[in-house]
């Protein structure tokens, strides 16, 4: 399912849970939680002292701009492809002409039977 998040679309799927297609945009930011939440986790020690404010607004960014891209989602096989804005309304067509001729050979022909009684 999707969630509307502040003006994006949140799309709760990858290709390991059997999406036929995933897109993201350049722009996307893919994680479990957001960078402020992982920061909190992951430098506990250094929020408690206010001398290292600057060093975790560091790796606040540093989080954002190398682990919360598309890219690695990519690289990790979690998304089909990071595609720009424009090409958008391109791949939701070809994706439904996909689909149109899709055989689902992947599903059980009956997911449950009677047992012999």
């Amino acid at each position: 399912s999707d969630l509307a998040y502040g003006g994006a679309y949140i799309a709760m799927c990858s290709q390991h849970l059997g999406a036929d297609f995933v897109y993201a945009w350049p722009s996307a930011e893919i994680a479990v939680m957001g960078a402020e939440g992982a920061i909190e986790i992951l430098c506990a020690k250094e929020l408690k002292d206010p001398s290292k404010a600057d060093e975790v607004a560091t790796k606040t960014e540093q989080y954002k701009s190398e682990i919360m891209t598309p890219k690695i989602a990519e690289q990790r096989g979690y998304i089909t492809e990071v595609i720009k804005p424009e090409e958008t309304r391109a791949r939701i067509v070809a994706g439904f002409d996909f689909l149109e001729t899709k055989l689902f050979t992947d599903q059980p022909r009956k997911k449950h039977g009677n047992i012999p009684l």
